[in-house]
């Protein structure tokens, strides 16, 4: 291993990610693989047949108690009341500055028992928050480094799953979930959820059985043309399917309303800042997410700057890269609103040029 990831965490299967030959990179703090073989590869094994991802540096917390949901609802922009038993939500939490302290998703596990799962990068920093408003009586239990999470994502995930569980995996909603045996493992929760809009599951496993899990894993789907999938291919993969990256596309400084996150955004109810985003909605945002592609040969990488035709900065590039898919640059970006409308045309500036791009409506793929 290189030298300078030997000081970071490491998930339950770095061992394996090794005797893999997964390139190491650091990534929030964990030395995680960020390609095995190369990107495209990766990308399109996914696209075509099924891959794992090692996402064990995601942050997992328990709440518990009758002041759960309230505790919820105060910090998170959508409705968790609309959660039942079984049933997951996609929400962020803002800031009250108008930005997003991250993104996140909310498990109802039962009755005044959720489970929230955060990213990396932001353990700390949303623990520290959502106990900043635990005015409720609420027992928090930050079980993130217990957790390992994989994420068997691709139209042949299922099917090389099925075997390992009692649960009907074709069968479970998107956005649903269950608490079952897996691999022989009791109450591993199975996620019908995933970062590449490909389907597929995600598994929330403790440690202890992480490396048994995927080591079945692979037994089970080495008929279905299973491969081990870095972080390179992932991003590539959520790029296509216009998904936001927490740092990149939304951070402490974007709105959810800017962001394009309006449909998690719930003026029903009042949580952290609702009156300031609640005005910005009824006076209208000044900038736009927007997703682009390149008509220009080029590749947009993240803080490019986005002009009009006449040269003026409009925005810059949160997210770009090569679409293994298109072959194609594609990226996503803040612009005026003006200029925000798909069909509009916009420039980035890519070195010493200025290369011609196209607001386009998601998803790219």
């Amino acid at each position: 291993m290189d030298l300078k990831t030997t000081d970071l965490k490491q998930t339950a299967l770095n061992d394996i990610h090794v005797a893999l030959g997964g390139k190491m990179v650091e990534f929030a703090g964990y030395s995680m693989p960020v390609r095995y073989t190369s990107d495209k590869e990766e990308h399109f094994a996914v696209r075509e047949n099924v891959g794992v991802f090692d996402v064990s540096h995601m942050g997992e917390f328990l709440l518990k108690g009758e002041g759960a949901l309230d505790l919820i609802q105060k910090v998170s922009s959508n409705d968790a009341s609309k959660l039942y038993p079984g049933r997951v939500q996609y929400s962020c939490l803002p800031n009250e500055q108008g930005g997003i302290i991250d993104d996140l998703v909310i498990y109802m596990i039962a009755e005044n028992e959720y489970y929230l799962v955060v990213n990396a990068s932001n353990v700390q920093k949303d623990w520290d928050w959502i106990s900043k408003y635990n005015t409720y009586g609420v027992e928090m239990t930050n079980l993130s480094d217990q957790t390992s999470m994989l994420a068997v994502q691709g139209p042949k995930a299922t099917q090389a799953l099925q075997s390992l569980t009692d649960v009907k995996l074709d069968d479970m909603k998107f956005y649903t979930f269950e608490k079952a045996t897996f691999a022989g493992v009791p109450d591993i929760i199975i996620s019908a959820t995933g970062y590449t809009g490909l389907g597929g599951v995600e598994l929330y496993i403790p440690n202890e059985h992480a490396e048994t899990i995927w080591n079945k894993i692979f037994e089970a789907g080495k008929d279905y043309h299973i491969q081990a999938i870095g972080l390179g291919a992932r991003d590539t993969l959520r790029l296509e399917k216009g998904y936001c990256l927490y740092g990149n596309d939304i951070d402490d400084t974007t709105s959810p309303l800017e962001a394009g996150l309006g449909w998690v955004t719930k003026f029903t109810k009042d949580f952290v800042n609702s009156e300031a985003l609640k005005k910005q909605k009824e006076e209208g945002v000044k900038r736009k997410l927007v997703a682009f592609k390149m008509v220009d040969k080029g590749i947009p990488r993240h803080g490019y700057e986005l002009l009009n035709t006449d040269g003026k900065n409009i925005g810059r590039v949160t997210s770009g890269s090569m679409s293994p898919s298109l072959n194609i640059g594609i990226g996503l970006g803040y612009v005026t609103k003006e200029l925000s409308k798909p069909g509009n045309e916009i420039m980035v500036q890519v070195r010493n040029k200025q290369l011609k791009a196209e607001v386009i409506k998601l998803p790219f793929i």
